[in-house]
């Protein structure tokens, strides 16, 4: 049973390394900057009209989850708002993946080490009750079984001690990701209103700049009925 304590081990490295990727990339700062929603605040509670390419530039200023939901709202600038509602739940859905990944790794790691401890259990007491059937006549089985047990016993005691940290992080990161995405919701919801007045009126493009990065670029649509007429 000794060696099953092999792929425990390493997954108890996973486990450390995946919490501590995942500790440094879900903090607030990095997934919703502090700067981004005092920018765009700043921005709504300005006197003059609510401007969306500042509002895109700025998104672009602070790369990020958040950041990436609002760009992809404000490329909707213009249109209903049911469709501005849809593409803000997709590429939350999108980012959302993305932040869940690594967390599914300290999932399995939960669900599968106490498994792989109880093999090496199980294997090792089979071993124990084997070999104490090929001592000689005389000799002392009960401790010779009880030693076997309690080394057997090692590699269950070896999943749990990993699986139980693996668990509490796995829930801690999966609650965190959605209390960071009501927040993202929030601020999309904040910021839906600014986005009414330019409903059917222009239409938002992003040209490509002579540096090669992209710009927003809003540009009045002429309803069919003004052609016509």
């Amino acid at each position: 049973s000794k060696w099953l304590m092999l792929p425990i081990f390493l997954a108890s490295l996973l486990v450390g390394a995946v919490s501590i990727e995942r500790g440094i990339y879900l903090r607030k700062r990095a997934v919703i900057p502090g700067g981004l929603v005092f920018q765009l605040g700043r921005l709504a509670n300005d006197d003059a009209p609510f401007d969306p390419r500042a509002a895109y530039r700025i998104c672009q200023q602070y790369p990020s989850t958040a950041a990436r939901v609002l760009r992809a709202m404000l490329e909707k600038v213009g249109r209903p708002h049911g469709e501005i509602e849809t593409t803000v739940t997709e590429i939350c859905d999108r980012e959302a993946e993305r932040l869940y990944a690594n967390v599914q790794w300290l999932t399995l790691s939960a669900a599968v080490t106490p498994l792989m401890g109880l093999l090496g259990t199980v294997w090792g007491m089979i071993r124990a009750f084997h070999d104490t059937t090929q001592l000689a006549p005389g000799q002392d089985k009960a401790d010779y079984l009880a030693q076997g047990i309690y080394t057997a016993l090692v590699t269950t005691l070896g999943g749990l001690v990993v699986a139980i940290p693996a668990a509490i992080l796995a829930h801690y990161f999966e609650s965190k990701i959605q209390t960071l995405f009501h927040q993202i919701r929030d601020l999309s919801d904040q910021l839906s209103p600014q986005l009414e007045p330019y409903e059917g009126r222009v239409r938002f493009a992003r040209d490509e700049a002579a540096d090669g990065s992209l710009v927003p670029d809003m540009k009045r649509t002429i309803p069919a009925e003004a052609e016509l007429g």
